[in-house]
């Protein structure tokens, strides 16, 4: 599937850390050795925008790095592709998420890079949803979700969730019943982070 190119696609933003040996994907270690987990953490983040180039077009896709906003692999995709690369603020992940969110000036989705099921179809459906839902999310095996839209972000809807927990989802879920939201949830996905995970995701086909 590629975007429409009767319309303009929709904004997505991609939280995106640098591959940097040691500071990513280190519940795989020891099994897997840090360097190696750097690039599979590659692998999953360079899967992640291709999927996104083919369900938006490149000019509405924003990566928010981290720990190395100049890391070559992200110099790469800006030249490559176009996309717009911004850093991630301080704060704790609700914060970088409602950030990500309030500076796309419209509805759209926010995606992490470690969830090889997204397909372009299923981003395509997360942002039809949004015509008739407040938010939509996908949640994850986990108990946390992978992916999250909202039409009219609020960083009360990000505020004393217990980030990195199995209660993500529940405590999200909760929070936007207290706001009167009506969240739609497409499909339920997982992500990479133990290394049986890894053997999981290798054994799938998972190309757009």
């Amino acid at each position: 599937m590629h975007a429409d190119p009767l319309n303009d696609g929709f904004p997505l933003a991609i939280l995106a850390k640098a591959p940097v040996p040691g500071r990513v994907k280190t519940r795989l270690t020891p099994t897997f050795a840090p360097e190696t987990a750097a690039r599979l953490h590659e692998q999953l983040l360079r899967q992640t925008l291709k999927v996104a180039l083919a369900a938006t077009p490149a000019h509405r896709i924003v990566l928010w790095t981290s720990l190395e906003h100049d890391h070559p692999l992200f110099v790469e995709f800006a030249e490559r592709h176009g996309i717009s690369l911004r850093p991630q603020p301080e704060g704790d992940l609700g914060v970088r998420m409602f950030t990500a969110l309030e500076a796309m000036g419209a509805p759209g989705l926010l995606v992490g890079s470690d969830c090889p099921v997204l397909a372009p179809q299923l981003l395509a459906d997360c942002h039809a949803a949004l015509a008739h839902h407040d938010g939509v999310l996908l949640p994850a095996e986990d108990g946390g979700y992978a992916l999250v839209g909202l039409r009219a972000p609020c960083q009360a809807f990000f505020t004393d969730i217990a980030w990195g927990s199995d209660r993500v989802l529940a405590q999200t879920l909760t929070r936007a019943d207290s706001l009167g939201w009506r969240l739609a949830q497409p499909a339920k996905v997982w992500d990479v982070d133990r290394p049986e995970d890894v053997a999981r995701w290798q054994n799938q086909d998972t190309s757009p």
